[in-house]
């Protein structure tokens, strides 16, 4: 009696060990790196703001449907990219998760005000409604944001210009000569107004000898001088 091999199916990719999805945090370390070297990696990457998103969200998802697939290193390396597009200024994935976000409170207020309405009693009707509300109120303050975000507000800034004319420096202190030169245009002005103005006629004793002498002259027949 022959014995009859039973051989095995091969393992296809379906069967072989999983690669994905993996779970452990990815610390980045090189050939040659210092014990100072590695510290410093792993002090950044547990103050990394992308750990920290990751901590939040695998908690969250943790008894989700979708927590089992996660790929920890692929999610890092989305909230990375994420964070640099906007650094560069595209706030695309910000204003849809604004939007999502305003979508997801304005369902939750319509189920808070639906069971609010369903309660006879005073106590579950108020707690469900103030809820309702709150819910209502942050809906309206992400709309707002994403408002600002799409259109932001234009600020005009007016500047007084309080210094006309050179500043002089007293003792490494900026001082506007505005009182100087009021005082100095006082003066100038005090000048002309009390300044005798020079009398380009004859005085009155050269103008009596002039008129005394012509007259003479004329009596006379001499010629006036």
């Amino acid at each position: 009696m022959t014995e009859k091999k039973v051989s095995k199916p091969k393992k296809s990719a379906t069967t072989e060990a999983k690669k994905f999805p993996r779970k452990a945090v990815p610390v980045y370390l090189e050939e040659g790196d210092s014990e100072e070297q590695v510290a410093r990696k792993y002090a950044a990457l547990a103050t990394s703001p992308e750990l920290a998103a990751y901590r939040v969200i695998n908690g969250a998802e943790r008894v989700s449907f979708i927590g089992e697939d996660i790929d920890v290193p692929a999610l890092m390396a989305q909230l990375r990219d994420q964070a640099g597009a906007v650094n560069r200024g595209d706030l695309t994935q910000a204003e849809a998760m604004l939007i999502n976000q305003a979508t997801a409170l304005q369902s939750l207020f319509a189920r808070l005000a639906e069971r609010a309405m369903s309660h006879d009693q005073i106590p579950g009707f108020d707690a469900n409604l103030r809820m309702a509300l709150r819910s209502q109120s942050q809906c309206r303050a992400t709309l707002e944001t994403l408002a600002a975000i799409k259109n932001p507000p234009i600020v005009y800034a007016k500047q007084a210009n309080v210094t006309t004319g050179p500043q002089q420096i007293n003792n490494g202190t900026a001082a506007p000569s505005q009182a100087r030169e009021n005082e100095i245009e006082q003066s100038k002005l005090s000048e002309v107004n009390h300044e005798l103005l020079q009398n380009t006629r004859a005085s009155g004793s050269e103008c009596g000898k002039v008129s005394i002498a012509s007259a003479m002259g004329e009596i006379n027949g001499a010629e006036n001088c």
